[in-house]
């Protein structure tokens, strides 16, 4: 016996299934139990006491003539409490062959299903099957309140020898803490929290928590109108960093409290989908998310699982879709977390060169590694099926596409082409979004990726539905940071864009990565007095709604905040004023118009009026049936004639200059055509117009 009792207390039992629990030895059955904090035990059969006896440091049995098919475990602590459970020993855990097949083959795309904490019931008896991948470890234990957080006394199975630990521990229920206790060679007994973890505590706490998956939806409604969403439909997005957005004092609002608050103000600006930064749940305030830890829970800082879903349903409810923002590129160092997780590189390339994120010290994920490509694409298809999302934005795409991303020569491993490429991150993103394209129709996947790599949202190369036009946005940026009198110079930082617009399908994107870290607010960023920063953001975002492509603003921009954005605190609400209040119509109205016509949310419908006039600095194109018209000076332009290719009354829907956003309120009234042409066009149109202006009409007859 003192083998079996070295092997547990050492913590180094990768098969207690062999030990513990009832066996038939010698002639008898033999119930055994490990219990190191236990002062006496007994065996209990249908309210009968039978004594256990110790037989070694801390191993207790008892002898019985006959089989027993169900039996409970009682013993007596050092502090005097009276402990009673099942014996986890005497089931056998949930888990399937064909699941630990798939798993290793990169295919178990539903692996949160088999990995993790589940409540479940086996043979009339409840408690919580858990299940973790570690295969170097020398042995794996559940720990927590249950059994005083003492390593090795539920020692995992190792099935089959697979790496794949599990055990079903009776008597385990919702909201109990837990953590993995896993012994590894070069590093002793490692604390983990569980890869698969469904809810945590709250930071600074680490330990995972058993919960259920109950949630009365109510978005049947919006999940039948998403699954016939297309590429033509229109997608306006607020992206938001839910801790910063509006705060309770010096406090978080959480999921439920703010589900109100948001809806209201999404249904006002008009923006039909939200974009959070990322909810997987991090350690680090600062990081905003982007240093996830756990993949599969959402970030306890605004409340627990089901009160996300609450604020999801409400939103869904009120027509408005939701997108996740999720970092599949790094994951960081914290020692509870993914990193060295069974004493070797399990999640992440072992070589730095290849491993290791120069810029940010984080860890890259090991794409080619199957458990690692299971673990990743069921992360996502879990927040589809159990968050109810509708878009997934991945973060850092480039990083993870070049094996030479922020490294200088000899800083990195070509591939075995001797190229750039990380062909394994490549295959993982395609297999993804053909995953995701294929079992849920109306989910968009986005990419954040910055390089010239092609087919980023072909079906015949990575899948994504959009891609961020980072080019875009910064070369409008520029442009509308320029002086006025200056721009003519600069006009073909417009113009060039369109070179490009339509060899991907984009997003126009003002994120939260354009306004921190000293590059100044969007009205920072414009030139000017205060009156000029308000006309130029209005002008901006006249142009970015007309222009090709879907959009996306980061809270705050939609009221020109003045400063930065900051993390810690809200954003500044009670710095709106009129002319703040009339940027939020403008955006409502520009909102409006994008999702009503068809010729502003059916991208491949561009084509240009007049790009030539660098003197007057005004641009113009159409958008199907409806004339786009931009001054970017503040001078006032009078009878300004372009050509239009239809005769007929033309009608002004939009002007920026309108008294309603805060402008002077230089409004055209119906614009008769004219029979001569001009800019190519068979007929041509007059018009006045105002400084710092945008301008949208259409022909009544079209």
């Amino acid at each position: 016996m003192s083998g079996i009792y070295e092997c547990l207390k050492n913590v180094k039992c990768n098969h207690p299934e062999k030990h513990l629990g009832m066996h038939f030895e010698n002639g008898s059955y033999v119930i055994r139990a490990y219990l190191p904090i236990a002062v006496n035990a007994c065996v209990i059969i249908n309210d009968k006491k039978y004594k256990m006896i110790e037989t070694d440091n801390k191993i207790f049995q008892a002898n019985f003539n006959d089989k027993i098919n169900k039996y409970m475990i009682s013993y007596t602590d050092s502090s005097g409490y009276d402990h009673k459970y099942y014996d986890p020993y005497n089931f056998r855990p949930a888990v399937s062959d064909y699941d630990i097949y798939l798993f290793k083959e990169g295919k178990l795309f539903e692996s949160y299903k088999t990995f993790g904490s589940h409540l479940i019931e086996i043979d009339g008896v409840s408690g919580c099957n858990f299940t973790v991948w570690a295969p170097s470890a020398l042995s794996v234990s559940v720990v927590g309140n249950f059994n005083h957080w003492t390593p090795g006394m539920h020692p995992m199975i190792n099935i089959n020898d697979s790496g794949i630990w599990s055990i079903f521990i009776p008597g385990i229920s919702e909201n109990e803490v837990y953590k993995y206790a896993i012994n590894t060679s070069s590093f002793g007994i490692k604390m983990k929290t569980d890869p698969y973890a469904f809810y945590t505590e709250k930071r600074p706490r680490t330990s995972s928590i058993v919960i259920g998956h109950d949630f009365n939806w109510d978005d049947s409604e919006w999940i039948n109108k998403r699954n016939i969403l297309g590429y033509n439909d229109p997608v306006s997005i607020y992206e938001m960093h839910l801790g910063s957005w509006r705060k309770n004092g010096d406090k978080y609002y959480s999921y439920r409290e703010i589900a109100p608050m948001l809806i209201e103000y999404l249904k006002k600006t008009g923006f039909n989908y939200v974009e959070f930064m990322p909810l997987t749940e991090y350690p680090l305030d600062i990081s905003w998310g982007y240093q996830a830890v756990n993949y599969y829970a959402p970030t306890s800082r605004y409340g627990r699982p089901e009160d996300l879903k609450y604020l999801i349903n409400e939103l869904h409810r009120n027509g408005i879709g939701v997108i996740l923002d999720f970092v599949a590129a790094h994951f960081p160092d914290d020692d509870y977390g993914l990193y060295m997780f069974d004493g070797t590189h399990l999640y992440d390339y072992a070589d730095p060169r290849k491993g290791r994120t120069p810029d940010w010290g984080t860890n890259i994920f090991d794409f080619g590694k199957n458990e690692v490509r299971s673990f990743l694409i069921s992360a996502i298809m879990y927040w589809i099926d159990e968050f109810h999302i509708d878009g997934i934005r991945v973060d850092a795409v480039t990083s993870m596409i070049y094996l030479d991303f922020s490294r200088k020569p000899g800083e990195w491993i070509p591939n075995i082409y001797g190229g750039n490429i990380n062909l394994e991150a490549v295959s993982l993103l395609t297999e993804l979004n053909s995953t995701v394209h294929e079992k849920y129709h109306g989910v968009i996947t986005v990419a954040e990726e910055s390089s010239t790599y092609k087919g980023i949202t072909s079906r015949s190369g990575i899948g994504f539905d959009y891609k961020w036009n980072m080019g875009w946005m910064h070369d409008t940026l520029d442009f509308f940071h320029t002086d006025p009198l200056y721009r003519k110079y600069n006009i073909g930082k417009l113009t060039f864009t369109v070179m490009y617009a339509y060899s991907e399908r984009f997003i126009l994107p003002i994120s939260h990565d354009e306004v921190v870290y000293g590059k100044g607010s969007l009205y920072q960023k414009m030139p000017g007095d205060y009156n000029l920063k308000i006309s130029n953001i209005r002008l901006f975002m006249s142009y970015m709604f007309a222009y090709p492509g879907k959009k996306l603003l980061f809270m705050g921009n939609e009221f020109a905040q003045k400063n930065e954005w900051d993390s810690n605190s809200q954003l500044q609400w009670n710095a709106i004023g009129k002319p703040e209040e009339g940027l939020l119509n403008l955006i409502n109205d520009l909102n409006s118009l994008y999702k009503e016509y068809d010729d502003l949310h059916i991208d491949e419908n561009f084509s240009w009026i007049d790009f030539n006039d660098v003197n007057n600095t005004v641009i113009s194109f159409m958008r199907g049936n409806i004339v786009c018209i931009f001054n970017f000076t503040p001078v006032e332009r009078e009878n300004y004639a372009i050509g239009v290719d239809s005769p007929g009354t033309y009608t002004e829907i939009f002007n920026s200059d309108s008294s309603r956003y805060g402008g002077s309120n230089h409004i055209n009234k119906n614009i008769e055509s004219c029979n001569y042409s001009m800019h190519g066009r068979k007929y041509s149109i007059e018009i006045n117009l105002p400084p710092l202006s945008a301008i949208y009409l259409r022909n009544d007859a079209l």
